[in-house]
């Protein structure tokens, strides 16, 4: 597995919001760093940001130009992720700002760009890919991907809820296992569920069991292509156990 990382992503200054909370990244990274290769990511082009979102909107974005150019890192990070995973090695991007609540027209949430969208258009506009399945296991739905996604049919997305983490994997575990071929499986990796973040259910192996059930659908419905991205995750004591965790299992 290759972990995609920049510590330009460090910066504490491009936006005053919980993603971009002063040590974040370094939490999430604190684990990976030794067990993994890390590459740098290039920022997306204008033109691959086009394929997911709508000309006025990406002005308007520019307009503030620490987060455009934190942004569009982070969606170029998402792309090499995606590529790196068509090419038959798992990739984990460690990036922000996070993306799944970016939409064609707008953004909340802490989001810019819709990462986990824009690295699967590019893999489709490249020739590379027909169809693909998303597994969204922040805590909150990745309402942005399904916009900009909506109008590809072959595009599946997955947002597992349940109400306690037992019945979590199990509802993860059973759709998993109902999975039929696809070209790639890319992963929306939020880790606000945590049991000390805002959705107060998931604990650290609960992250491992997680990747470990992706990486074996992966290895049996699309050669292993699978890619994650990570969106939220704030608890920044346990952070990079929890991502860690998820890592080991996904890298299986």
């Amino acid at each position: 597995m290759k972990v995609v990382y920049d510590t330009r992503f460090e910066d504490p200054t491009y936006a005053p919001d919980n993603a971009g909370l002063v040590g974040r990244m370094e939490a999430a990274m604190s684990g990976l760093a030794s067990v993994w290769e890390t590459i740098a990511p290039s920022p997306a082009p204008l033109e691959q940001l086009l394929l997911g979102h709508d000309e006025a909107y990406l002005q308007t974005v520019r307009a503030d130009q620490p987060r455009f150019a934190m942004a569009s890192l982070a969606a170029g990070g998402a792309i090499l992720a995606g590529r790196l995973a068509h090419g038959g090695e798992p990739a984990f991007a460690c990036v922000r700002p996070p993306g799944h609540h970016a939409s064609r027209l707008s953004a909340w949430g802490h989001c810019t760009f819709s990462n986990v969208a824009l690295a699967l258009l590019v893999l489709r506009e490249e020739r590379r890919i027909e169809r693909a399945f998303v597994i969204d296991i922040d805590a909150h739905t990745g309402d942005g991907t399904r916009e900009v996604l909506a109008h590809w049919p072959q595009a599946e997305i997955f947002n597992p809820f349940a109400a306690t983490s037992w019945e979590y994997l199990e509802v993860v575990e059973t759709r998993l296992a109902e999975l039929g071929p696809t070209d790639i499986i890319a992963v929306s990796a939020g880790f606000d569920g945590y049991r000390h973040d805002v959705g107060h259910k998931l604990d650290t192996p609960d992250f491992q069991r997680l990747g470990a059930l992706i990486g074996a659908a992966s290895r049996r419905v699309c050669r292993g292509r699978r890619f994650a991205v990570l969106e939220g995750g704030y608890y920044l004591k346990d952070l990079g156990a929890n991502v860690l965790a998820f890592c080991q299992g996904f890298a299986q």
